[in-house]
């Protein structure tokens, strides 16, 4: 789906596939479950914990932070990040809406 073609879409359907983009890749799964299994910030260094380049554990971060789903501050030298609460709820909000649809009953597809 080009960039051009989203504003075809509701804010909702947007929200979701940006959402779904989160769990597309196993690195920022292992991100978040870091972040939730600490449950502080976290300014230790995640390629040590997840054991990827820095240069790509750079992207996923910043893909994480784009989505409003991780907080950052800078501290020194390094960064310090956490899930950002209010959003994270957000997100769980509209996925579930949208996953708890039921399929219809009876054998109504070809």
């Amino acid at each position: 789906m080009g960039l051009a073609k989203t504003e075809m879409f509701t804010d909702t359907q947007n929200q979701i596939a940006l959402f779904a983009k989160v769990f597309g890749h196993p690195a920022r799964v292992a991100i978040l479950q870091k972040l939730f299994e600490i449950d502080t910030c976290y300014c230790g260094d995640l390629v040590n914990e997840i054991g990827l380049a820095q240069p790509t554990i750079s992207q996923h971060l910043k893909e994480l932070k784009h989505l409003g789903l991780i907080k950052g501050n800078v501290e020194g030298t390094s960064v310090c990040y956490c899930i950002n609460k209010e959003n994270w709820f957000k997100m769980k909000e509209v996925m579930f809406q949208f996953l708890n649809q039921d399929i219809p009953k009876g054998d109504t597809c070809c």
